[in-house]
């Protein structure tokens, strides 16, 4: 019920007067059934625009930190992302890759739309970076279809480190539906999920016109080295942050 009261009458209004989204391709998304929707990742507002659009509901996984804050910003937080049907994913502890990965198939068994920015983090300059693999493994266990979705204007809306939303014409690009059935029973190869991770970035990077950077967009805020190909896998990297 919360999800749709923020969509039509608590939150929604507000957005189309700030963004005037413009939807493309909205006859990409299936009527029913399960898929995933793969986002570039522009701004925080990306996971209130995009279902502001959509008909369908869109469950996003969300880090859990967004759950367990204290005080009454802490208290206020887990209300909202639980009212709009948020799922929370552990990041930090050793079965976290596991428990993502668990959490995302119920999502898609349960015949729904699954968010995922597989950048793993917002761009930091409007550019598009290096796509974690746990979108690719969710792909190739689930057998589902992903859908590449082009968010484009949310940063101008939703500017990092603000705190005031300002107007800007945002527009939403949904491209064709991917079909990875060709790689049946290889979910698990690295080798694989890179090549069908690179496949979707692709696709976003033509869809958006963004300029393309070949690392992980978390390495220029935490600029350590980056992990090797098994760390770079982690489902968890592909939440909202």
């Amino acid at each position: 019920m919360w999800y749709w009261l923020f969509k039509y009458v608590l939150l929604g209004p507000q957005l189309w007067l700030l963004g005037r989204p413009k939807l493309e391709g909205a006859e990409n998304i299936p009527l029913d059934g399960p898929a995933i929707l793969a986002s570039n990742h522009q701004a925080v507002l990306d996971s209130f625009f995009l279902p502001l659009r959509v008909k369908r509901r869109i469950t996003f996984l969300a880090k859990s930190e967004y759950f367990t804050g204290s005080g009454p910003k802490g208290a206020f937080q887990k209300w909202f992302f639980s009212a709009v049907g948020q799922v929370p994913i552990d990041r930090t502890g050793a079965s976290a890759a596991k428990d993502a990965l668990d959490a995302g198939l119920r999502v898609l068994g349960q015949g729904k739309l699954l968010g995922i920015y597989p950048e793993g983090t917002r761009s930091p300059d409007g550019r598009l970076y290096k796509g974690k693999t746990g979108m690719a493994r969710l792909a190739l266990e689930s057998g589902v279809k992903v859908i590449p979705v082009a968010m484009i204007g949310t940063e101008k809306v939703n500017p990092i480190g603000s705190r005031l939303w300002k107007p800007a014409k945002v527009t939403i690009r949904i491209g064709e539906p991917i079909d990875f059935s060709r790689f049946d029973g290889m979910g698990g190869n690295r080798f694989v999920e890179r090549a069908v991770t690179d496949e979707v970035m692709y696709k976003l990077m033509r869809l958006s016109g963004q300029e393309y950077v070949d690392i992980y967009a978390a390495t220029l805020k935490d600029p350590a080295p980056e992990a090797p190909a098994g760390d770079a896998a982690r489902i968890p990297d592909t939440q909202v942050s």
